[in-house]
This record gives structure tokens, C-alpha cells and sequence, in this order.
């Protein structure tokens, strides 16, 4: 097996970069996600910089370095499939349904501040909105990542062919344009916008399984051994092909520089995004052998942690420049940095308070659930 410490510390520095990512990724738009429409192109320029930066590791990453870990655990451990899902669905959907009641409500904070609250209580009335919360992900902008993640470990009985034939890793590019393709037609149909999230979110998962076959391919590399050169070629390569998948982001960047508009991602603009997890996390293994600091595997503990309460801070502190005034007087570029400045370090603190939290720390995958707590107290007993 590569790598000498069994703690795998290049992977826990992965996992931390790509949450300094989806923080990054979520600080650089305006209070209402978009890339500042109403500033000029000057002014823009650092906050779609900054997430042109933030993408190198994004919540793309989280799914990558996921499967990878599941790799691993089927490998050394070989459960039965139901067990695995069992598992999965225990440390994912669970406290997937803690948050996902926690952001419906915490949501009208802004809502109330920003002046949509009667429309957003609507909403909470009505069936389809809850369902598509538990369903989709949507009570919060970062929430599709759990039970997206969940549905494509289904499909782990799949992504062990790579682990046998890691040529097959290769496939993410076919399963990637695969969902393009599926993706550019459903969203030409003239259908209902909440029918076609849940049919273009069902291409998304096929689609995503990619990354599975790609992670498994990457670990059954790994577990056989790369010596340090070999590590040298892999981490010179993978550098090299991230920074041409960032060049080919560059017209969807553009689109959002020079008209302050999200454009849609084709062509190599879409694979140069989402192929951007495989090479950055080929980066990180290439370095394996680089003498690491325990430091990260500290910071990876809290990683899941940041990801999940990060959008509270950041709509807190929406809130509260928008209510003090203190938006009107920062330009586009001061207000994404300082947003990031204290999100970042707001949301490990938030992250190691739960985990210090006992009968809490479980919805941040840092502790035992208070109701399988009280079974092991039963049992011994």
C-alpha cells in the first residue's frame, strides 16, 4: 500500500481544501448568488476570480474523496451490500434530516431581513416544497451533496469493477458527456421547473457514478503501491491537467465577468469543471510522500462539519451588512473577502463547538446519536 502513515494525511489535506473551496466557492457571489450584476466589469473582477480559485476543490470534490473513502472501507472490510447501505444511510441520511428541518426554518432569518418572508411561509406550506427539500436537497443551496451522495453509493457494486480494472476509471469522461447530453434535452422541454429538477437530478446521479468508477480505479492504484516516482509522474501530470481544465473554464468566468451573469456550462467549459476533482485530488496522492503536517488531519476531522453549517454564517453575516449598512459602503471585492475572512474560521469554530456538543456532535458525523447512545448504555447495562 502507498503511503506510510496509516492516517493518510495527503487525503485529510484534500478533504480541507476542498472545504476552504465550497466556502470560497459560496462567499464570492452578491446576497442573492449572483456575480455582482449591478457593479462594473472592474469591480468584478476579484470576486469571479476568487471562484474561478474556489473550483479547483468544490462540493465536486466532497463526492470525489467520498468514494474514494468508501473504496477503502469496502475494500478492508467487505460488507454485504445492505450492510454498506445501512451504513451509509446512518452516517448521511440521518443527519441529512436534521439539517435539512434546520435550514427550512433557519432560512426565514433572511428571509425576514430581506424583506420575502410571506412568499418564503408559502412556500413552507405547500407539500411539494418539503418533499423536494428531502428529495433534492433544496432547503439549502449546499444540501443536494447528502442524498445525492447517498444514491450514488447504490451503485458501489458497480464502481468495484475499476477497483479490478482501473482502466475503467477512464469512463468518467463517457458518463460526464453522457449526462450533458441527457441534461441539454430535459432542459429544452417545456415541463414544470420542479419535475425537471427531479429528472435532470436522476442524470446527475447516473452520471456522477463516474466519479465513483474513477475514485475506485485511483484507490486500487493506490492500494497497490505507487513509488515515489511514479507518485513524482502522477503529481506532475495531474498538475498539468488541472491548469488546462482551468483554461477551459475561462468563457464561463468571462460570461460572469463581463455581464455579471452566471452562463451555462458546454462543451469544454463543462469538462474542464467537472473533471477538475479527478485531477486535483490525482494532485494530492501524487504528494503523498511529502512530508505532511498532522495539522491537516486535525482540520479534516471538522471538514464535514464546515460544509454543513457554513451557509448559516454566511447568511448571518448577509444579515447583518445588509441591515448595518456596511454592504452599501464595501465594493464587491472587500465584501467577498471579508465574508470569507469570517465565514471560514466562524464555521471551524461552529464545527469543533458541536463536536464538544455532545448530544449534537452526531449531526456534523462527530458522535454517537443520542438513541444508539442510550441502546449501548441498555446494553451494558
Amino acid at each position: 500500500m502507498s503511503g506510510r502513515s496509516s492516517r493518510m494525511v495527503w487525503f485529510d489535506a484534500n478533504r480541507v481544501f476542498a472545504a476552504v473551496g465550497v466556502v470560497l466557492i459560496h462567499s464570492t457571489t452578491d446576497f442573492s448568488g449572483r456575480p455582482f450584476p449591478d457593479a462594473t466589469v472592474g469591480e468584478r473582477i476579484v470576486p469571479v476570480f476568487l471562484r474561478s480559485l474556489g473550483e479547483f476543490s468544490g462540493s465536486e470534490m466532497f463526492f470525489f474523496f467520498s468514494l474514494f473513502l468508501m473504496a477503502l472501507r469496502i475494500d478492508r472490510r467487505r460488507p454485504t451490500y445492505r450492510d454498506a447501505i445501512t451504513t451509509q444511510a446512518e452516517r448521511l441520511l440521518v443527519p441529512f434530516a436534521f439539517w435539512t428541518v434546520f435550514y427550512a426554518l433557519f432560512r426565514l432569518v433572511k428571509a425576514q431581513a430581506f424583506g420575502y418572508a410571506p412568499q418564503y411561509l408559502e412556500q413552507l406550506t405547500q407539500t411539494d416544497t418539503w418533499v423536494a427539500f428531502f428529495l433534492l436537497g433544496k432547503s439549502q443551496y449546499h444540501m443536494h451533496f447528502l442524498p445525492t451522495l447517498f444514491a450514488i453509493f447504490l451503485f458501489y457494486p458497480v464502481m468495484r469493477l475499476a477497483m479490478r480494472f482501473p482502466l475503467l476509471g477512464v469512463s468518467l469522461f463517457a458518463t460526464l458527456g453522457a449526462m450533458d447530453h441527457a441534461q441539454a434535452f430535459l432542459w429544452g422541454l417545456d415541463i414544470s421547473p420542479l419535475a425537471r429538477d427531479y429528472l435532470v437530478r436522476i442524470t446527475k446521479i447516473w452520471g456522477y457514478v463516474g466519479y465513483g468508477l474513477a475514485a475506485f480505479a485511483l484507490y486500487s492504484l493506490w492500494r497497490d503501491g505507487l513509488p515515489r516516482g511514479e507518485s513524482k509522474l502522477i503529481r506532475r501530470g495531474a498538475f498539468y491537467f488541472a491548469s488546462i481544465a482551468y483554461l477551459s473554464t475561462m468563457p464561463f468566468f468571462g460570461t460572469a465577468l463581463f455581464t455579471g451573469q452566471w452562463g451555462l456550462r458546454s462543451g469544454w467549459d463543462y469538462y474542464g469543471h467537472f473533471l477538475m476533482p479527478l485531477f486535483m485530488f490525482s494532485l494530492f496522492m501524487g504528494r503523498q510522500y511529502a512530508d505532511w503536517s498532522p495539522r491537516w488531519s486535525h482540520l479534516a476531522r471538522y471538514t464535514f462539519g464546515v460544509y454543513l453549517v457554513h451557509p448559516l454564517l454566511i447568511d448571518l453575516f448577509d444579515v447583518m451588512a445588509y441591515k448595518s449598512g456596511l454592504a452599501g459602503l464595501l465594493s464587491p471585492a472587500m465584501l467577498v473577502i471579508l465574508r470569507f475572512a469570517v465565514v471560514l474560521p466562524a464555521a471551524l469554530a461552529l464545527a469543533k463547538l458541536i463536536e464538544r456538543t455532545k448530544p449534537m456532535a452526531w449531526t456534523i458525523g462527530l458522535g454517537v446519536a443520542p438513541w444508539k447512545m442510550r441502546h449501548r448504555t441498555a446494553g451494558q447495562g
